[in-house]
């Protein structure tokens, strides 16, 4: 199943809301709750500081599910930007890796065959 890696920034209520009521809300519990939702596990949440306030690491059956569930979140307005990455496991990297130089070779294999051959217009060769 894909995996993703969302990031997201808390609207101003929402820090103010978690500030006040620090022990009734849980972030991790609710963005859990809303994976789940849609059929979707996370595997982790994490709080951050610079670009983004939260991450989050879930897996979906598939991208369909996976925009449904951050369209869900956006309706909610408590965020105001997500950014959803799509994750790739090492072999799967592997293949598109292989994947990429097979058609790198028969681009150029393709190239020289059909690239005119150079003459020497002085010499006659």
């Amino acid at each position: 199943m894909p995996m993703f890696l969302h990031q997201w920034c808390y609207k101003d209520q929402q820090i103010r809301q978690m500030l006040d009521d620090v022990e009734e809300i849980d972030r991790a519990e609710l963005v859990r709750t809303a994976i789940e939702a849609f059929g979707g596990a996370m595997h982790s949440f994490f709080y951050c500081f610079g670009e983004y306030d939260g991450a989050a690491i879930s897996e979906f059956a598939d991208e369909t599910t996976a925009l449904a569930c951050v369209m869900s979140i956006y309706g909610q307005g408590r965020v105001f930007s997500v950014r959803t990455t799509p994750l790739f496991l090492p072999q799967n990297g592997m293949k598109a890796i292989r994947l990429a130089q097979t058609i790198l070779k028969s681009d150029k294999a393709r190239d020289s065959a059909a690239a005119p051959r150079s003459s020497n217009a002085a010499t006659g060769h």
